[in-house]
């Protein structure tokens, strides 16, 4: 047996939620310096001022390079990228190489709860272009907490998670994974859009 629900009174009671419709206008956001990816992305690129979660299976496969051309753009331009609390450190003529002004770049050593703190307090502050991180059994409201500071401070925040944490839901603006076998990216969610249901080959380089 069914009944009818009027969705007016539910919708003046605010008990139930509103969706938006597309006005055709997207916020700015940065290239990401690969052109399959800034396709499949709303608005050609990575979402500005807001979490991005990238899914890995180990660190250390090259996971990086991904950043490289945003990171590069963005120190060229005189701003400054903070890595907060990475697994391996930085080869330093692999990333001159990309591009980057290591001059711009800053490490800040710190694992656990340290590390949360240090990546949310350098994005609020809005005196960096881009917050990497390598958060530790973050749960949903320390990465809420990351996806506020990122919009307080108009900043790009990535976060570097392992693969099995797709399964969990996130506040992230974007979330993709990084395969190596084979080489391709997956996006999973992204904020102004539907996430392509075929994976993305990045070309060698």
């Amino acid at each position: 047996m069914s009944s009818l629900i009027a969705l007016a009174p539910l919708l003046d009671s605010r008990r139930v939620w509103r969706g938006q419709a597309p006005t055709g206008s997207v916020p700015a956001l940065h290239p990401t310096g690969h052109a399959e990816l800034d396709a499949a992305l709303p608005g050609g690129g990575w979402p500005e001022a807001a979490l991005s979660e990238l899914l890995v299976t180990l660190p250390g496969l090259g996971e990086l390079r991904l950043l490289w051309p945003t990171l590069a753009r963005l120190t060229a331009a005189g701003e400054r990228v903070v890595l907060v609390g990475p697994p391996h450190l930085p080869y330093p003529p692999a990333w001159q190489a990309a591009g980057i002004d290591l001059c711009r770049l800053s490490l800040v050593r710190a694992s656990g709860r340290d590390a949360l703190w240090a990546a949310e307090q350098c994005l609020r502050s809005g005196s960096c272009g881009a917050v990497l991180c390598w958060p530790q059994r973050a749960d949903d409201k320390s990465l809420r907490r990351l996806q506020v500071a990122a919009e307080t401070g108009r900043t790009l925040a990535f976060a570097y998670r392992p693969l099995s944490e797709a399964l969990n839901p996130s506040p992230a603006a974007l979330r993709l994974t990084i395969e190596n076998r084979p080489p391709q990216l997956r996006i999973l969610k992204c904020r102004g859009g539907l996430a392509p249901d075929r994976p993305i080959t990045l070309q060698a380089g």
